[in-house]
């Protein structure tokens, strides 16, 4: 089984920075990809970034340039930097794990930690 635990969530200015982790258990997270998304009080859930078991990464448009996920295998962590803190960046973030096999896959969500960016 794996548990997902998020932190470093918390109130920061505009233009500020925070940097996110995500602690893993279980024996899968090195072949796991890992994401992080986030849900702002009424819009949908989104992708924030993404990083696979061979670090390849994507990220969303909005965070282009000011975000940066990576990941830590000898610590089954994975981390979330932002910089550059917009209002709009204010949202609950959750990690996310997705292990796959042929024909079927695997998603596990941590509880989320809140982001607020705001003066």
């Amino acid at each position: 089984q794996v548990q997902l635990v998020e932190s470093g969530g918390g109130l920061v200015q505009p233009g500020g920075s925070l940097r996110l982790s995500c602690a893993a258990s279980g024996s899968i997270f090195s072949t796991s990809a890992m994401g992080w998304y986030r849900q702002a009080p009424g819009k949908q859930r989104e992708l924030v970034a993404r990083i696979s078991s061979g670090g390849s990464t994507n990220y969303a448009d909005s965070v282009k340039g000011r975000f940066t996920i990576s990941r830590d295998n000898a610590k089954n962590t994975v981390y979330l930097q932002m910089n550059s803190l917009k209002p709009e960046d204010t949202a609950v973030y959750y990690c996310n794990s997705n292990y796959r096999m042929p024909g079927r896959s695997w998603d596990y969500w941590g509880q989320g930690t809140q982001v607020t960016v705001s003066s």
